[in-house]
């Protein structure tokens, strides 16, 4: 095995964690989705198809390395959210939990002197940057909207389209 013992065993709770994830993304995209914000709806449908694919990530690397997975329970997520601004905010406190857990992945992988781990890990905490920013980006625009949720719908689609010209330029 490529890794060790004490870095497969973080890996597997991290993928609990990423599954976890794309569950509480569902939730949340289903509470857009019934106050008919379709936007906001497809993009918290899209974060949770995301996070199942981190957590493949990790799986294939795993076993890659000639590790076994052992995912533990999956953890419950919240379910049930007040207003908008309350599904938001609790995507930003998931990612900054996910980012603390990136990170001390990162550092078992350092104490193992494991440069083939610690380079796989990187991507996912340059993608935590990114997750960062998104979530507080939403959470700030919600805000801001003063409670009109289909101007924050407006304003959250302007951005997509102008950074999808942006990377596609």
């Amino acid at each position: 095995m490529i890794i060790s013992k004490k870095l497969q065993d973080a890996i597997n709770a991290q993928i609990s964690h990423e599954f976890g994830a794309t569950m509480l993304y569902i939730h949340i995209a289903s509470f857009f989705e019934r106050e008919d914000l379709v936007r906001l709806a497809e993009l918290f449908f899209a974060q949770s198809e995301e996070e199942k694919m981190h957590a493949m990530k990790f799986v294939h690397f795993v076993l890659e390395a000639g590790g076994e997975i052992e995912i533990p329970q999956i953890p419950q997520s919240e379910q049930k959210f007040k207003d908008a601004e309350e599904a938001v905010a609790t995507a930003l406190k998931w990612e900054n939990i996910v980012t603390t857990q990136v990170n001390a992945l990162m550092d078992i992988a350092i104490e193992d002197n494991d440069h083939i781990s610690q380079d796989f890990l990187r991507w996912f905490v340059t993608e935590q940057l990114e997750e960062l920013s998104k979530m507080g980006s939403i959470l700030g625009i919600i805000k801001k909207s003063g409670g009109n949720l289909l101007l924050a719908e407006q304003v959250i689609e302007r951005n997509r389209i102008q950074a999808e010209s942006v990377s596609a330029e």
